[in-house]
């Protein structure tokens, strides 16, 4: 199974970060503990949603359009 993941940071509310993983709660504790060097300035962060997909390139294909500009619009609409 992989999940596809929003992440807020918490100390900056307007910081958002999507990913991918099987795990999402060791994920989340990475991210944490600084383990990103693309998430590590805005930590702690705090899930807002995730996905579960057993097709990896469904979740894959899904992540990736999830960083797009409309992308971007759906989860403005959707998650937050």
């Amino acid at each position: 199974m992989k999940y596809v993941y929003l992440l807020q940071s918490i100390p900056h509310p307007d910081r958002h970060y999507v990913g991918l993983t099987s795990d999402v709660d060791k994920r989340l504790a990475s991210h944490n503990a600084g383990q990103s060097p693309h998430t590590s300035k805005y930590r702690p962060w705090r899930i807002i949603t995730y996905h579960a997909f057993a097709d990896e390139a469904k979740a894959s294909a899904f992540e990736k359009y999830l960083k797009t500009c409309s992308g971007l619009a759906f989860r403005k609409k959707h998650f937050m």
